[in-house]
């Protein structure tokens, strides 16, 4: 077996064609590419020598799609994220898993703040000028910072109001606050 990076966008595809809890991604690639389970290395080879253009065709039309109808959901793996170390690492995967999901509009994190602090920043500089103890962290892939120096509460109320303000309904926002 073969390990290769791939692109957000593309990755979010391939989660969201998922049939199946623990479907591998090579096999919801096999079934997208209408390959047998049991096909040769050869032919996967040949077949991802001669499709790449054809797959950037399909990857831009259902980019198109996914925009509309972003949803964490189909890229938040919940085996990776128990994987986590921690509240602390659950909390920012989840936060990392978001602003793939809505880089268009996770500026929005920015407006959720305390009484006397804010929670989020685009520097960690931003974050510590704000308060003591805050121990910034950055969010994976991302220019933006958060505050993880609170309990565990105030991290699950911070997710619920991330998803609120990314636009999910109240009962998806507390699905993901439970992820933690």
């Amino acid at each position: 077996m073969k390990k290769i990076e791939i692109d957000d966008e593309l990755y979010q595809y391939i989660a969201s064609n998922t049939q199946s809890i623990g479907e591998s991604a090579s096999d919801i690639l096999r079934r997208l590419l209408k390959l047998s389970p049991n096909t040769s290395s050869e032919v996967d080879d040949v077949v991802l020598e001669e499709e790449p253009q054809q797959e950037t065709v399909e990857e831009q039309s259902v980019t198109k799609v996914t925009t509309k109808t972003a949803n964490v959901f189909n890229i938040l793996n919940k085996e990776e994220l128990a994987m986590q170390k921690g509240v602390v690492g659950r909390f920012l995967f989840i936060l990392s898993a978001l602003h793939r999901t809505h880089k268009d509009n996770f500026d929005s994190v920015l407006e959720i703040k305390g009484r006397d602090r804010i929670y989020f920043a685009k520097s960690k500089e931003a974050l510590l000028e704000s308060g003591s103890s805050m121990n910034p962290k950055n969010i994976a892939d991302s220019e933006y910072w958060v505050m993880t120096n609170s309990n565990t509460t105030r991290k699950k109320m911070m997710l619920h109001e991330v998803a609120l303000g990314l636009g999910y309904k109240e009962a998806d926002a507390e699905t993901i606050r439970d992820y933690l």
